[in-house]
């Protein structure tokens, strides 16, 4: 990959530790919570999925001022970088989903850009996050040094530190205290995650005992082996393919059963409720990962508008300002633009659209072939002439069809 290809003299003043936890150790329910553990939690693996997924697979193209409007420009040597493949290892859907993922877990993403003598970008290899650090050098410009593995370093170096350029980095931050590294939502949220965690693990081990709260066996007399007689009732009888298998007590031994607690009673809300968090911190509808106990037929389609409009399209703002900033030439800065087409999620159902379009054609914004365009259809002769509905006409020529003789239509 292209971060093996050459070495970069080291820099002074770390600036930022971002990617550290704020609070090292257990969190508050106990259990150690990490940007990849999270993803364990079924609620954070589907919300990063979700996100991801939607980023990934949205158009993206590459545009150029022109003529007082914006033209696609597929000649463009970023278009193909970003709409096919950003180097010879990945498709763009996986380097954007990769770079998303990253952002939601760690809340910062980064990639290599490798450049030919021109400047002009040849590839981009996406980095991991919990490697880099961020420095601001003697000369006051950003640096970035990813710390490499043992295993990630050619057979002739040792691991260690590759230190680059700002313009060697494509940077997309997420929330950020000082505008450069952004802050691990997973780090901030770990509490939440981790109390998630926490009741998945009670669960886990609440249907390995063969879903019974727990019980006691008594015994009249003294047990000379206790350790012994429990080792064989669990070997018996613990576990959810053992829950209804036959007792047989001997000695006047008796079983009794333990009460189930009023806050294990609680598991399932609160289990419920954990969900409701996460997807809270990702901004995510329930009903995209799975819950539609508020969801119905008419108020899921206003969710999933709401979902582009306020979930994904601060992220689409994020990643086109940052590739437009590491990737275009400050010459054609002026004229070039990249950008997410957010089009299709936007369309409603089909009586919609065609409503939509009825009026655009009638009002003479759109053509039967910009409609087919965005239907994917093929275009037609002739489709391309803009019309308006022929009864209307400007306030200024109301009566004009009525003559200068007090409308009787006499000339």
């Amino acid at each position: 990959m292209g971060i093996f290809s050459r070495k970069k003299p080291a820099v002074e003043d770390k600036l930022s530790t971002a990617n550290q936890p704020l609070i090292w150790g257990p969190t508050k329910a106990g259990t150690f919570v990490s940007e990849r553990t999270a993803m364990q939690t079924a609620a954070v693996y589907a919300c990063v999925r979700v996100i991801s997924e939607a980023i990934a697979s949205l158009p993206l193209h590459v545009y150029r001022y022109e003529d007082g409007g914006m033209r696609m420009d597929p000649q463009h040597h970023l278009y193909y970088l970003l709409h096919d493949a950003p180097n010879d290892e990945m498709t763009s859907f996986s380097f954007r989903e990769t770079l998303m993922s990253h952002l939601l877990l760690y809340g910062n993403a980064y990639a290599q850009i490798l450049r030919d003598g021109g400047g002009r970008v040849r590839e981009i290899y996406p980095l991991l996050p919990n490697k880099m650090e961020v420095h601001r050098g003697a000369d006051g410009k950003l640096y970035y040094t990813y710390w490499r593995d043992y295993d990630e370093a050619r057979p002739q170096e040792k691991s260690g530190g590759i230190t680059f350029k700002r313009d060697e980095i494509l940077h997309i931050p997420g929330l950020s205290h000082d505008g450069i590294s952004g802050y691990s939502p997973i780090d901030l949220a770990r509490n939440a995650v981790g109390l998630a965690a926490a009741t998945e693990e009670y669960g886990s081990s609440f249907f390995k005992n063969g879903a019974n709260p727990g019980a006691i066996l008594e015994y009249p007399g003294t047990l000379e082996e206790p350790d012994k007689v429990r080792v064989i009732w669990e070997a018996l009888y613990k576990g959810g393919g053992n829950g209804n298998r036959l007792a047989v007590l001997e000695d006047g031994m008796t079983f009794k059963q333990v009460a189930l607690r009023p806050d294990q009673a609680q598991f399932l809300e609160t289990r419920k409720f954990q969900i409701n968090e996460i997807a809270r911190i990702f901004r995510v509808p329930l009903h995209m990962i799975g819950d539609l106990d508020k969801s119905s037929f008419n108020n899921i389609e206003q969710q999933s508008m709401e979902f582009v409009k306020y979930t994904l399209d601060p992220w689409v703002v994020r990643w086109e300002q940052a590739l437009r900033q590491s990737l275009v030439l400050p010459s054609e800065r002026g004229s070039t633009v990249i950008k997410f087409n957010l089009d299709g999620l936007l369309r409603g159902d089909y009586a919609t659209r065609m409503n939509g379009y009825a009026t655009g054609i009638q009002n003479g914004f759109l053509s039967q072939n910009d409609v087919r365009r965005l239907e994917n259809l093929n275009p037609i002769p002739n489709g391309d002439t803009y019309a308006v509905n022929g009864n209307m006409v400007d306030l200024d020529n109301i009566g004009a069809a009525y003559g200068t003789n007090g409308g009787n239509g006499d000339a």
